[in-house]
């Protein structure tokens, strides 16, 4: 999901929307959910953000909270339009975490 975009999540759903920003600025932002609470997480991406997503989520498993598992993994297809008029598919991804 790009910077700025909304997302319409059900009430009480933590979700963390991954863009064009250090991978570090993502993991502060889901641990500062699980900080407070937080036994569910999502963290949803889409097109080259992906592959940050997963290294988000990789970084936070490995290194700050052991205790945490992976749900679910969806992924998807958008279809938007470009400025120039033309239609492209772009891929979603979106991880479920929860701590125990």
């Amino acid at each position: 999901m790009s910077e700025g975009e909304s997302t319409a999540a059900a009430p009480g759903q933590n979700v963390v929307l991954i863009g064009k920003k250090p991978v570090m600025n993502y993991v502060v932002a889901c641990l500062t959910f699980l900080n407070a609470g937080a036994k569910n997480l999502i963290v949803k991406a889409r097109g080259r953000a992906i592959s940050r997503a997963v290294d988000t989520v990789e970084l936070l498993r490995r290194t700050f909270a052991k205790d945490l598992k992976i749900k679910s993994i969806n992924i998807g297809t958008e279809e938007i339009e470009r400025a120039e008029g033309q239609k492209a598919n772009v891929s979603t991804i979106e991880i479920a975490l929860e701590k125990p």
